[in-house]
């Protein structure tokens, strides 16, 4: 007996589209408020909390409003739509994309100076269509008090902004159609958990089971009250404070008991949380060995980038051969139009699968194109989007497997393709033109703290969830990406011309990352240096690491320890919240042992109310601290 199909509904109606088109202008402005001119970073928590906090609000509007009227209502599929939208472009707009574009577009030239010798260094290497260099429409950018809509500044911006929007949409598309060929084996055929997706398809569920839940009303209050607490003391000193942010406790390390990640982390499977911990400490003692046997004389001593490479490649290959009867039935598909045996049903994925190659292909000659007129050597470009697509379906796994909040690799030298290309190659072997592109284009690959590919995925998840049409969930990420562009450049710029990019309105990192770019080039041009044998080495070993773990966990079911979270040991994310980590470990463990898989279905609502109570009540203060101008507390970092 056949199974009757499920009727997909459609997300991506003209009320989500305008609901997302009046709320995107709002986002970005919050961003630029709280990362730009303040110190927050909520795009790095994920699920991202200010989407999850607009959402919260949305789903208490358009409850009244369904009481007023039915037809008013909003359902839970234009809902997550409207979250798929906000989290693209939230990613866009974030410090880890076009917050570290603007400052490449225009540093070099507002800050060269005699000492550093930039302009003759490689001024004549730095693409003009892609860069702002006209002293004069700098001087507002930088200085402030001037506006962006003058008829020299707008036409000094457009082509660089049109060029970079361009690549950036095209990324995204590869990116998309990547996910496209993906989804069906590491959804339904390896079921992998997609553990941050619970708290959006909780809260969206139209029943409202979620908010009828006495206990994840008691998470909820437990969150707010350390949270009040906290703003009341940032207020008033002499009110004791609840320590649950980062604190160092001495040798280098540090603890934190942020309530939302506890609750997020107790979604996370059960070995992968003992994992995380364990081998942060492992990491540890790797350190403390390599101090007694004098080890540190080795440059970047332990080559954690290099080790942490080593493990995504030995993860890919292995998801690959996991899913090789899935990934030999897409190439005869594709290939073999004519017969119907090697067919697949692709009706309900995100796009067909032949489309989804042809994006791939189209997609990968654009940028190449691109790169080589910006300078990029001809065979650098394959090795450069290879290792960045390879990185960027790695940390799409991690999101969908592990589920760890924050899953960026920090403010090192960090896994990236040009990294690892002058760590292979060394600098004697790539032009300056290549390592100037290599620079320009760190504004998408320096931490995936943000990665656009995880948000795109885990949209298709809660799609197929809660049976919205994955074709219409693709087209909303390409029209958010598409809205979301055009007016994160618009904010910036805009904000930049009236403050001042230089000036104290912002924070100073908000420039730094045009001195880090360029500070790096600077030192490559100055300090050519060799391929870097030990950390080749290093790389090797972590490769066969991983190799040893997933054939211990193949072979033996209750061996623990999996590879994630050796290559989130040296994270900024694990530094700082290994103890979160900790606890979550301790609770779920003493949960399940005790209480049987019941009990731990029961407290899952407990946990993500602790969650969304940090969210929603930190976001309000944070609100009030904009509106006050006042610095209130700050629930993260």
């Amino acid at each position: 007996m056949q199974k009757t199909p499920v009727a997909y509904q459609s997300g991506l109606t003209l009320k989500s589209f305008l609901l997302a088109l009046v709320l995107i202008p709002f986002n970005i402005w919050w961003l630029i408020e709280l990362e730009v001119v303040r110190v927050g970073y909520p795009t790095i928590i994920h699920p991202q909390a200010n989407v999850i906090f607009i959402i919260f609000w949305l789903l208490l509007i358009g409850y009244l409003l369904h009481k007023l009227s039915p037809r008013l209502g909003i359902s839970q599929q234009e809902l997550l739509t409207v979250h798929f939208m906000l989290c693209i472009v939230s990613c866009l707009c974030s410090w880890d994309m076009l917050q570290i574009l603007m400052p490449i577009m225009s540093y070099p030239f507002q800050f060269a100076t005699p000492e550093n010798d930039w302009r003759n260094l490689f001024w004549r290497n730095i693409p003009e269509w892609l860069t702002v260099s006209a002293p004069k429409t700098l001087l507002g950018y930088y200085e402030g008090d001037s506006s962006l809509y003058t008829a020299r500044h707008l036409k000094a911006w457009l082509t660089p902004v049109a060029a970079w929007s361009s690549f950036i949409f095209v990324l995204m598309l590869v990116l998309l159609c990547i996910n496209t060929l993906l989804r069906i084996q590491w959804t339904e055929h390896e079921r992998l958990s997609y553990p941050l997706t619970q708290l959006p398809l909780e809260m969206t569920n139209p029943r409202l089971r979620f908010f009828r839940n006495r206990l994840m009303w008691i998470g909820f209050s437990i969150a707010a009250l350390i949270s009040i607490v906290n703003l009341i003391h940032s207020i008033y000193p002499l009110i004791p404070y609840i320590p649950v942010k980062r604190q160092g406790i001495g040798g280098g390390i540090r603890v934190s008991f942020y309530p939302f990640v506890i609750g997020m982390s107790f979604m996370m499977p059960r070995d992968l949380l003992f994992s995380c911990w364990v081998f942060f400490w492992l990491y540890k003692i790797e350190l403390m060995v390599g101090d007694m046997m004098g080890w540190q004389n080795l440059p970047r001593f332990p080559y954690a980038a290099e080790q942490g490479f080593g493990v995504y490649m030995g993860l890919l290959i292995f998801a690959l051969w996991i899913g090789r009867s899935h990934f030999i039935g897409l190439v005869r598909h594709i290939f073999t139009s004519s017969d119907s045996r090697f067919q697949l049903d692709d009706r309900r994925e995100p796009m067909p699968y032949r489309l989804a190659v042809i994006g791939i292909v189209f997609g990968m000659i654009f940028l190449t194109v691109f790169s080589y007129k910006a300078g990029m050597s001809l065979w650098v470009i394959p090795i450069f989007f290879g290792i960045y697509f390879l990185l960027s379906i790695m940390i799409t796994r991690l999101r969908a497997e592990l589920g760890f909040i924050v899953h960026g690799h920090g403010y090192r030298p960090g896994i990236d393709p040009h990294t690892m290309i002058v760590t292979g190659f060394g600098t004697w072997q790539l032009t300056t033109n290549t390592l100037t592109v290599f620079s320009m284009y760190m504004f998408f690959n320096r931490a995936y703290w943000v990665n656009p590919m995880p948000e795109s995925l885990e949209a298709f998840k809660m799609s197929e969830r809660r049976n919205i049409n994955l074709r219409h969930t693709s087209i909303a990420i390409l029209l958010a990406t598409a809205i979301g562009l055009v007016v994160s450049f618009w904010f910036l710029l805009d904000a930049f011309y009236r403050h001042g990019h230089d000036s104290a309105h912002f924070h100073p990192h908000s420039l730094w990352y045009g001195r880090m770019a360029y500070g790096q080039l600077e030192n490559w041009l100055n300090y050519p240096r060799e391929a870097d044998g030990p950390a080749l080495a290093f790389m090797a070993g972590g490769f066969g690491l991983t190799a040893v773990l997933m054939f211990l966990r193949t072979r033996f079911l209750w061996w623990p320890l999996h590879p994630l979270g050796y290559v989130t040991a040296d994270s900024w994310g694990m530094f700082n919240l290994w103890s979160c980590i900790f606890v979550a470990w301790v609770i779920k463990t003493v949960i399940l042992r005790y209480g049987g898989l019941g009990s731990y279905r029961r407290a899952v609502p407990f946990f993500l109310g602790v969650a969304l109570g940090d969210y929603i009540v930190g976001f309000i203060w944070s609100i009030l601290s904009i509106v006050t101008n006042y610095p209130l507390y700050n629930f993260f970092p």
